[in-house]
């Protein structure tokens, strides 16, 4: 079931105010939506460009999982995003690099970015964070990126505004959402196996103090990547930078 959708003219963050709400004692679900974002943030602390004709949405929610489950959201987020841009683009063109970075013809079209926190009232509050290029690509990215409208599908006139995307995105998300509650991780996990290729090749990992280099073997009941070092070891990546193929 989608969540309502709020849209704000203008906020710091989508995440900073579902974490403003959440630490003042609202559950949600709700999904807030800025059609511009002065300090919008990525992974590790990133900037994320927000152009005013793209997409910038957080969903607060309450779980009483653990952190450990409520992590797994994050491949239900990327999910929701490939489904999203299934409607407006080839879908043989839209992949998921692991663990979240939505492609569009091998290019980053989306960032997502998972807070959490303890709600006052007991339980977890959650602020999935989603940003996706709709008309516009940022400039000055670290990987190449692209958006909707430079790959619309035959009989698609036009990318889709910031308030149908948000409608969109909610609904999509409510689906995957809604089989996690109901079914568990394992049919999140196989979806999302089924969308992101390179899990079983040649892989480099930027980690926080160190690169490794060697194949990719799969991923661990929980998600975390698998990667089998030259010297028959085997790492188990839960976080970092992750690049597939030769020219990883």
């Amino acid at each position: 079931m989608a969540a309502p959708v709020l849209i704000l003219e203008e906020t710091d963050s989508t995440n900073a105010e579902a974490r403003r709400r959440a630490e003042a004692g609202e559950v949600g679900p709700l999904w807030i939506t800025a059609r511009r974002q002065t300090a919008g943030r990525g992974r590790r602390g990133r900037k994320w460009e927000s152009e005013s004709d793209n997409l910038a949405s957080t969903l607060l929610l309450l779980t009483r999982k653990s952190p450990a489950e409520a992590a797994q959201l994050t491949f239900a987020a990327s999910l929701a995003v490939a489904d999203l841009l299934d409607r407006y683009v080839p879908p043989a063109l839209v992949t998921i690099k692991w663990p979240n970075d939505v492609l569009l013809d091998g290019r980053k079209t989306s960032g997502i970015l998972i807070e959490s926190g303890p709600a006052p009232s007991g339980g977890l509050w959650l602020a999935v964070g989603i940003g996706v290029n709709l008309s516009q690509t940022p400039g000055e990215t670290e990987r190449p990126a692209t958006c909707i409208a430079e790959h619309l599908n035959q009989g698609v006139i036009a990318p889709p505004s910031v308030n149908e995307a948000a409608q969109a995105l909610a609904k999509t998300f409510g689906v995957w959402l809604d089989r996690w509650t109901t079914l568990g991780f394992q049919p999140i996990l196989d979806a999302w196996t089924a969308r992101t290729p390179g899990l079983h090749g040649p892989c480099t990992a930027r980690l926080t103090n160190e690169t490794l280099t060697g194949t990719a073997d799969g991923v661990e009941a929980d998600g975390s990547l698998r990667l089998k070092l030259p010297d028959g070891s085997l790492r188990v990546v839960s976080a970092g930078d992750v690049f597939f193929g030769e020219a990883a």
